[in-house]
């Protein structure tokens, strides 16, 4: 008695079942008649690639998690404006290479002050060039800010007794 798939690899007058047939027999290893030896392939894009995928899926909700958390918490914090001193000024220079002929490079910098408050506590905040460039080290004044969002400080002026 012969089987489902031998009877119809024996007929020959229908040309669709014995490509059907034949398409069928092909062993796994030897997937779309590519050989063994690139059915890693269809593994490594059937396991890796996905799980890849819902990884880098994964951390970019994250971060925007992160970032709309932040945001949600700046906003429901309230707007403080307070005695305070820059005790800290810092900047932080990045140089990224660009990847054409010429070599050239991009450059970055952020700024940064740090503030005492009353208590002792000190805080750091991100701050523009120009900010920065007319603070210095010492400086007194009413430091405005939301969390950890800087809103500004103005300066207390400072009179000189020496004359």
């Amino acid at each position: 008695m012969l089987s489902g798939l031998e009877e119809a690899y024996t007929c020959t007058e229908v040309p669709e079942v014995k490509l059907r047939v034949e398409l069928m027999g092909m062993k796994g290893d030897n997937v779309m008649g590519m050989g063994p030896d690139l059915s890693w392939m269809f593994d490594f894009s059937g396991t890796v690639m996905p799980i890849f995928l819902i990884v880098m899926v994964g951390i970019l909700a994250v971060s925007a998690g992160r970032g709309l958390l932040q945001w949600s918490r700046n906003n429901s914090s309230p707007m403080l404006t307070i005695p305070a001193r820059i005790v800290s000024k810092r900047s932080e220079i990045r140089q990224q290479q660009v990847q054409e002929d010429n070599g050239s490079s991009r450059t970055s910098t952020t700024y940064y002050l740090t503030y005492e408050l009353n208590g002792g506590t000190r805080i750091e905040f991100k701050v523009d060039g120009h900010e920065y460039g007319m603070s210095a080290e010492g400086d007194k004044g009413m430091l405005t800010y939301q969390g950890t969002r800087y809103h500004g400080f103005e300066r207390q002026p400072q009179y000189s007794t020496a004359e």
